[in-house]
C-alpha cells in the first residue's frame, strides 16, 4: 500500500463511529479496572445488547495485544446481528465493521482494514455521507457501550438515548437505555425525572424486569416502598435466574435492613456467576450487617448468642476473603476483614488486613474511612491513644469534606477534651484543638455525591456505615 493510500486509510479510520473513536479508555487508570467494570461490576448483565458486549470485549482484547481474539469477538458480534436483526443488519453492523477496520489496521493488515472501511462507506453512501451517518441504531450502540464503560460516560450515554428517542419515541430499547442512564445520573436528593423515564420504559417493554427493579429502588429512595417491594417481587418471580435482577433486588432488601433476603438472592446469583468478586463482596457485606445487628443487642442477649455471632463473623470473613482473592483491587474489603478479625479478637490478622488496605489506591473518602477504622482499632483494642491520634489526624488532613471526616474530627475533639479535663495545660490536647480550629477556618462544602454509597444505583459497600 502506497504512503498516500495509507494516509487516506488513516483519515478514513478517524471518521468512523466505533469504539476506537469514542475514546472509552480516556482517563482510565487501568485496563484491568475498565475490563472489570464492563464484565463484572455493571449490574445489567442480562439485557438484550449482546452484540455490544462482543464489540466491547474485542476492544479490550485488542488493547491487551490479543488481536486474533479480538477478531473472534467481532465475528461473534457480526453473526449475532445477522441472526437477531436481519432486517437492519447493514446499519447495525457499521460499528462492528469500524472496529474490524481498526483492529486490522493495528495488526498491519492494511488491505483488510481497507475492505471494512469500504463496507462502511458503501452503506453510508446510501445516506449521502462518506463514513458516518446519524442514525438511532448507531446512537443506541454508542449509548450502551458508554453505559457499560462506567459513570463518567453516563451523561454522554443519556444524550445518545435521547437522540434515539427523538427519531423513534416509542422504541422500547431506546426508552430502556434512557431510563437506566437517567437512574444512574440521578442526583441527591432523588428527583422524579428517573421515575418518569423508568415508568415509560416499563410501559413500552413490560418484560424488562431489571428496569422494574430500578424503579423499585428509585421509589424506595422517595420513601414509596410498598410499590417498590411489589415490583421487586414481580421481577424476581418472572426472571428468577437473571443476575442483574437478583443483584438489584438484593440491594433493595439490604437497604431495607433485611440482610437475610438479600443474602438468599445474592447466593442465587452466585450460582450463575461463581467467580464474580462483587457478588462475594456483597454477600460478605450482608453478613457483616448481621454482625452489626447482633452487636446492638443487650449484653445478656449477646452473650447467649455468642456462637451465632461467631458463625456470622466466619461467614462474612469467608465471602470477603473470596472476593479479595478474585479481585485484589476492591476497596473496603480488606478493612472489612480487619474489623471482623478485630471483633473476633484476632488482632494480628486485623493488623495484616489493615496494612493491606493501606497499600491500595483509594479515593479520598475511602482513605478517610480507613484512617477512622484503623484509629478506632488502635484506640479501643490496642489501647494506643497516641497512634490513634496520629491516624485520625492523617484522615482529617485529606483535603476532602465528608461525613467521615466530621466523625474523625469529633473523635479528636473528644480525645482532646478528655485530656484537658485531667490537665488543662496538656500540650497535645491544645495542639489538637488548634489544628481543628485551623481546619474549620479553611473548610469547603461537603460533596454529597461521594457519600451516597448504596444510593448510587450499584450494590457497593458504603463509606458511611456504622463506626467500627
Amino acid at each position: 500500500m502506497s504512503e498516500t493510500t495509507k494516509n487516506s486509510l488513516e483519515s478514513s479510520l478517524r471518521q468512523l463511529k466505533c469504539h476506537f473513536t469514542w475514546n472509552l479508555l480516556e482517563a482510565e487508570k487501568s485496563l484491568d479496572d475498565f475490563e472489570d467494570r464492563v464484565c463484572n461490576q455493571t449490574e445489567f448483565q442480562n439485557s438484550g445488547f449482546k452484540a455490544t458486549m462482543y464489540n466491547l470485549l474485542a476492544y479490550i482484547k485488542h488493547h491487551r495485544g490479543q488481536s486474533e481474539a479480538a477478531l473472534e469477538s467481532l465475528q461473534q458480534a457480526e453473526e449475532l446481528i445477522q441472526r437477531e436483526h436481519a432486517d437492519q443488519a447493514e446499519i447495525r453492523s457499521l460499528v462492528t465493521w469500524g472496529n474490524y477496520a481498526w483492529v486490522y489496521y493495528h495488526m498491519g493488515r492494511l488491505s483488510e482494514a481497507q475492505v471494512y472501511v469500504d463496507k462502511v462507506k458503501h452503506v453510508c453512501k446510501k445516506f449521502s455521507s462518506p463514513y458516518r451517518i446519524e442514525s438511532p441504531e448507531m446512537d443506541y450502540e454508542e449509548g450502551w457501550s458508554r453505559l457499560k464503560s462506567g459513570k463518567k460516560h453516563t451523561e454522554r450515554a443519556k444524550v445518545c438515548f435521547e437522540k434515539c428517542l427523538e427519531k423513534n419515541p416509542k422504541n422500547p430499547e431506546f426508552a430502556t437505555g434512557l431510563a437506566i442512564s437517567s437512574y444512574y445520573l440521578d442526583t441527591w436528593p432523588p428527583s422524579q425525572h428517573p421515575i418518569r423515564a423508568l415508568r415509560q420504559a416499563i410501559h413500552l417493554n413490560p418484560d424488562n424486569q431489571y428496569v422494574k427493579v430500578l424503579l423499585a429502588l428509585q421509589l424506595q429512595k422517595m420513601r414509596e416502598e410498598s410499590e417498590g417491594e411489589r415490583l421487586v417481587e414481580e421481577a424476581v418471580e418472572k426472571a428468577p435466574c437473571a443476575t442483574d435482577v437478583l443483584r438489584g433486588a438484593a440491594m433493595l432488601y439490604q437497604k431495607k435492613n433485611d440482610p437475610d433476603k438479600a443474602i438468599k438472592l445474592l447466593k442465587k446469583a452466585l450460582e450463575c456467576m461463581p467467580n464474580n468478586a462483587y457478588l462475594h463482596c456483597y454477600i460478605g457485606e450482608c453478613y457483616r450487617a448481621k454482625v452489626f445487628q447482633c452487636q446492638k443487642m443487650g449484653e445478656n442477649e449477646m452473650y447467649e448468642k455468642r456462637e451465632e455471632l461467631q458463625k456470622l463473623i466466619e461467614q462474612a470473613v469467608y465471602y470477603l476473603k473470596r472476593a479479595e482473592e478474585l479481585n485484589r483491587n476492591l476497596a473496603h474489603v480488606c478493612s472489612y476483614l480487619a474489623c471482623l478479625y478485630r471483633q473476633a479478637g484476632q488482632y494480628e490478622e486485623a493488623e495484616y488486613y489493615f496494612q493491606k488496605e493501606f497499600s491500595k489506591e483509594l479515593t479520598s473518602v475511602d482513605r478517610q474511612v480507613l484512617y477512622l477504622r484503623y484509629g478506632n482499632f488502635q484506640l479501643y483494642q490496642m489501647k494506643c491513644e497516641g497512634k490513634a491520634i496520629h491516624h485520625f489526624i492523617e484522615g482529617v488532613k485529606i483535603n476532602k469534606e465528608s461525613k467521615v471526616k466530621e466523625k474523625i474530627k469529633n473523635k479528636l475533639q473528644r480525645i482532646a477534651q478528655t485530656r484537658l479535663s485531667k490537665n488543662r495545660a496538656n500540650p497535645e490536647a491544645l495542639h489538637i484543638l488548634a489544628f481543628l480550629q485551623e481546619l474549620n477556618e479553611k473548610r469547603q462544602p461537603a460533596d454529597e455525591n461521594s457519600e451516597k454509597g448504596l444510593d448510587s444505583g450499584h450494590l457497593v459497600p458504603s463509606a458511611s456505615l456504622p463506626e467500627d
